[in-house]
């Protein structure tokens, strides 16, 4: 196993760096739905007409008579900062991989971990399509959801770097279990609504391109009653744990993923009312992003799969690979 062994020789990982590479695993994953969500409001979906290169022949934003330059540039830094999302994702699979030769117990953590550059990789060739296909709606929508998804899962990976992988024993009433099987399912069913609502609004990522043609009133209705929902699910959630006097640390992600969806609504309330301004659709979409990470953090707490084992490396004789 020669990659193996290439990997044994690189530093053991400490629990902070861990720990760190995860939080930026979330940052990054964050940060290119965001970015590209200022890519749609600012109307540069198409600086870049072509993919992977910017323009037949370069990589790089040219002049053109067809596309301002300053948009060019905003779809490129879009497309560089998926550089910076690849390199982290990189470096976590290292991490993990770096952890499970000294604990090979952790097999779970380096699945969880490769499903970051998987996923950049999906990204990317989803992104590639959406401008190939001229920003159709439903690329656009297929562009997001993407990073909804690896959002929640570095969140995941971030648990895992800081427990262990003894089976999961619950921490809440079995009663909680489906309701909170029911709040990721309406957290799900809100983030797709609100990327069918984009595709019927004024942000498509160019002027011209083609929207959803249906009724943008009952899309948002429809968008506000997933949200409905999931808040009816956590009142739900907070009476079952009163009740079982569940352990203190669960209160303060419950108390988070409150604050966070409330304020996300009243901001989408605010944002309609006032004709869905620029600026705060992409604060819109950072919001959703915080309710993505904040939700997941809220699932792994539930659980408890034992203390960590791997926060520092194993003695020389449990090393493998590292030869």
């Amino acid at each position: 196993m020669q990659l193996s062994s290439l990997v044994g020789r690189l530093p053991y990982p400490s629990h902070r760096l861990q720990r760190a590479l995860a939080i930026a695993a979330i940052v990054t994953q964050a940060g290119i739905g965001l970015t590209g969500s200022i890519v749609r409001v600012t109307g540069s979906g198409l600086g870049c007409p072509t993919w992977p290169q910017c323009f037949p022949g370069s990589m790089v934003p040219v002049e053109h008579p067809e596309y301002a330059t300053l948009n060019q540039w905003i779809e490129y830094g879009n497309r560089l900062l998926t550089i910076v999302v690849v390199i982290v994702a990189a470096l976590c699979v290292l991490a993990a991989w770096r952890v499970y030769l000294d604990h090979p117990s952790r097999k779970r953590l380096v699945r969880l971990a490769w499903i970051m550059p998987l996923g950049v990789v999906a990204q990317a060739v989803i992104g590639g399509i959406t401008v190939l296909a001229d920003l159709l709606w439903w690329t656009v929508a297929l562009h997001f959801l993407p990073s909804a998804a690896l959002v929640w899962m570095a969140v995941v990976l971030l648990r895992a770097f800081n427990e262990g992988d003894e089976p999961p024993m619950p921490r809440v009433p079995r009663a909680s279990r489906p309701v909170l099987g029911g709040l990721v399912v309406s957290l799900a069913g809100l983030i797709v609504a609100g990327t069918v609502v984009t595709g019927a609004g004024p942000h498509g990522g160019d002027p011209d391109v083609e929207r959803l043609d249906a009724p943008i009133e009952t899309l948002t209705l429809v968008h506000a009653v997933f949200l409905y929902v999931f808040l009816a699910l956590l009142i739900v959630l907070g009476f079952q744990w009163y009740r079982a006097r569940v352990e203190k640390q669960l209160w303060t992600p419950y108390a988070l993923v409150w604050a966070i969806a409330v304020a996300q609504g009243v901001l989408g309330v605010v944002q309609y009312r006032l004709g869905i301004p620029e600026p705060l659709v992409s604060l819109h979409v950072l919001g959703s992003m915080l309710v993505i990470a904040a939700t997941a953090a809220l699932w792994c707490v539930t659980r408890d799969r034992g203390p960590v084992v791997s926060a520092a490396p194993a003695t020389p004789r449990n090393t493998v690979g590292a030869a």
